[in-house]
């Protein structure tokens, strides 16, 4: 399965019984840019709670990877078997859908893409939306298969700086990268990792869209000097997910998030 679908093919494919349609959207961003009120959703989409029940609650750090168990019952409680095909959304066109794909490559699911431009783009077309509401599914049975190397730790990143291996690309804005603006942490100080370079997720979308795969690879050349061998962090490890995901879309395979991001490396450092 492609890395990202359009709203034509979802149409199209929109009653496929193989196929599972998550809205991951969030209430709004970090930075408070972004709100949503989630009053409507794409037909047979079935809202997968990024925040309450696909996070770890018990961690210090915001949108912490849950454990396997963790995953596998939240799956199995939408209905999602290993067989399905799973298309994610979100309603700001793309920003939290890919945190999602990432999670499902993380917990081994190969069958799964984002639909860029998401919700935006679905209504743009004329394509009907329903109201948002809560439903009960036959139980799925998915199981992971668990890839720890796709999940960077501080201590892989302390190491790397002493010892270079790979880039980290920060996804953060370029005055939180420069710490010329604040966090939106009021506790952090801003500031980047050393070593580092900055792509802010904002560069890699055209709108609600991805931009295309040329100007892509254009963008990931010359902020990473050529270099492929990537980590992709952020403040929390969600819009590090963003540029990961154009990354692969242009120039690298590499699917590594520093799942702590900023927000650990500036309490720990």
């Amino acid at each position: 399965m492609e890395p990202i679908a359009t709203t034509k093919w979802l149409k199209e494919h929109l009653h496929d019984p193989n196929l599972i349609i998550l809205d991951a959207s969030t209430e709004g961003s970090a930075d408070g840019s972004k709100k949503s009120d989630r009053t409507e959703m794409i037909p047979c989409a079935r809202w997968f709670d990024l925040k309450g029940v696909f996070s770890d609650a018990t961690s210090v750090f915001p949108n912490t990877l849950p454990t396997v168990a963790q995953f596998e019952e939240g799956c199995q409680n939408l209905g999602i078997s290993n067989h399905h095909k799973i298309v994610i959304y979100d309603h700001f066109g793309v920003y939290s859908s890919p945190r999602v794909w990432w999670l499902f490559k993380v917990m081994g699911h190969k069958s799964v893409a984002v639909l860029d431009g998401g919700l935006p783009e679905w209504k743009a077309q004329g394509y009907k939306t329903v109201p948002t509401m809560g439903a009960n599914y036959y139980k799925g049975n998915f199981k992971a298969n668990f890839q720890p190397e796709l999940i960077i730790k501080l201590d892989d990143v302390k190491d790397n700086i002493k010892h270079p291996d790979f880039l980290i690309v920060d996804a953060r804005s370029s005055g939180r990268f420069n710490g010329t603006e604040s966090e939106p942490r009021a506790h952090l100080k801003s500031g980047h990792i050393p070593n580092s370079v900055n792509i802010p997720y904002q560069e890699v979308l055209d709108g609600t869209h991805f931009k295309d795969k040329s100007t892509l690879k254009d963008l990931f050349n010359q902020r990473c000097y050529g270099k492929k061998n990537l980590v992709f962090s952020c403040g929390s490890g969600l819009t590090a997910c963003i540029v990961m995901l154009a990354s692969n879309l242009s120039y690298s395979d590499s699917q590594r998030i520093y799942d702590g991001s900023w927000t650990e490396w500036a309490q720990s450092s």
